[in-house]
């Protein structure tokens, strides 16, 4: 457990050193939300105005971190609280709004209460179900989220009761709170926890559970009971953690061998310490872009008046939200957009991903195709837009044109020659046919 206050010791080292040169940790606004008491069901939640000023230093008896510093008039005393965080990751600069800007970080800070974990997993780490007097204390939990995504963060927080410098006791962090992914490849998803190692909470060991959750349904991933070394039983394949990074870093990053279709949705991380847990949630999104096919193919060539319905076929992809459309690039470099043609319905593959149809009608008659060019197929998907051409030939268009006009001379010289080739066969035959007569007489 020594190596876990270490976690991400280089970004921690990198943070701290900024504050101790002059880039202090941000103010962070926050909402305090509790439920109301004597709630029904659901329970009534209350919501108040919130401060946190944070020092990567420890809270010292009778020492606020902030003070000195005027607080707005709207935010009631009682909710500005001067945090200690020696890991820094209060202090990262994705929680960090600049001056004047609309967006800012979330934060959100909720009463929280000790008590023993019910997985089995993580039962061990208070066996002895014996709380120590260090529980009794104010406890908080705070919920954050960074700018832009960049980081999620979950903190455990003490406070000596009654007061309003609370120390974090466990943070689990990740840095990336979406995961774009493509089909079949490895992905890793991003965790990782430190814990105070002056707490008594923390000599005790720690568990590590990740959690699948989509649309209502989940399923547990993977499951380590750090204090006893063990891994507990799940019917989930190609899903790992890194042992030795674990437990030097507390980096409990899960990394999946090969992303599947099913692998899309909601990853929960929870990290386990003796009476305390803290979690982050982050989202895995499988994008693969579609293959794409015209037919007939090649186009065949038409005569002026001919019609022809011609089928673009999307394969492979996920997610389902694909836009089709068809464009045409005449000999003059014109392009018409030429709409979505028909479109089929959604079809599923074994493997989870996609496919739908598209089919366009080329009538020469009432379109201007002029002689023929370009008609391609655009794919329009969240992993990538996609386009497939083949070439259109039209022949008889106003006249024929220079290609039209090589064509028939071709075929003129064609012609030709094989007039040629016959009129010298019948005439070397009719030649000796004369000279046999001959010898005869």
């Amino acid at each position: 457990m020594a190596g876990i206050s270490t976690f991400y010791r280089v970004s921690v080292i990198c943070v701290s050193v900024l504050c101790v040169f002059g880039t202090p940790c941000p103010v962070l606004e926050c909402w305090f939300v509790q439920e109301k008491p004597g709630g029904g069901f659901p329970a009534a939640m209350t919501q108040e105005k919130s401060l946190m000023y944070v020092s990567t230093d420890p809270v010292e008896d009778g020492r606020e971190v902030g003070a000195g510093r005027m607080p707005p008039a709207d935010i009631n005393p009682s909710r500005i609280y001067h945090v200690s965080d020696p890991s820094a990751t209060l202090c990262s600069s994705s929680l960090q709004a600049p001056a004047g800007a609309v967006k800012k970080p979330q934060c959100e800070i909720n009463p929280f209460l000790p008590q023993p974990a019910r997985v089995q997993w993580a039962a061990p780490l208070t066996s002895s179900a014996h709380s120590p007097i260090y529980l009794q204390a104010d406890w908080f939990s705070a919920a954050l989220l960074g700018l832009d995504g960049q980081l999620v963060m979950s903190s455990v927080m003490r406070s000596p009761t009654a007061t309003n410098t609370p120390s974090v006791v466990l943070s689990v962090v990740s840095r990336t709170a979406t995961v774009r992914s493509r089909l079949g490849v490895p992905a890793v998803l991003d965790c990782g926890f430190w814990t105070d190692p002056s707490s008594p909470l923390t000599g005790s060991g720690f568990a590590v559970e990740w959690r699948y959750q989509f649309r209502g349904e989940g399923r547990l991933l993977l499951a380590y009971d750090g204090k006893n070394d063990r891994y507990a039983e799940t019917s989930e394949e190609g899903a790992e953690l890194n042992f030795t990074a674990l437990h030097q870093t507390g980096n409990a990053s899960l990394m999946l061998e090969e992303t599947k279709v099913r692998d899309s949705g909601t990853y929960i991380c929870t990290v386990y310490l003796p009476y305390v847990l803290a979690q982050v949630a982050l989202d895995l999104e499988i994008e693969e872009p579609p293959s794409l096919s015209i037919s007939p193919a090649p186009l065949p060539m038409l005569y002026t008046g001919q019609a022809i319905t011609v089928q673009c076929d999307a394969s492979g992809f996920a997610p389902l939200t694909l836009k089709l459309h068809w464009e045409f690039v005449g000999a003059d470099g014109k392009v018409q957009h030429l709409g979505e043609g028909g479109m089929s319905g959604h079809r599923q593959a074994s493997d989870g991903t996609f496919s739908q149809s598209s089919w366009l009608d080329l009538d020469t008659s009432r379109m201007d195709l002029g002689r023929g060019g370009e008609l391609s197929c655009v794919a329009l998907h969240s992993a990538g837009t996609r386009r497939v051409s083949s070439t259109l030939s039209i022949v008889g268009v106003n006249g024929p044109s220079i290609e039209d006009s090589m064509a028939m001379v071709a075929v003129a010289l064609g012609l030709y020659g094989i007039i040629k080739v016959v009129s010298w066969a019948f005439g070397s035959s009719g030649s000796a046919d004369g000279s046999q007569d001959m010898k005869d007489k």
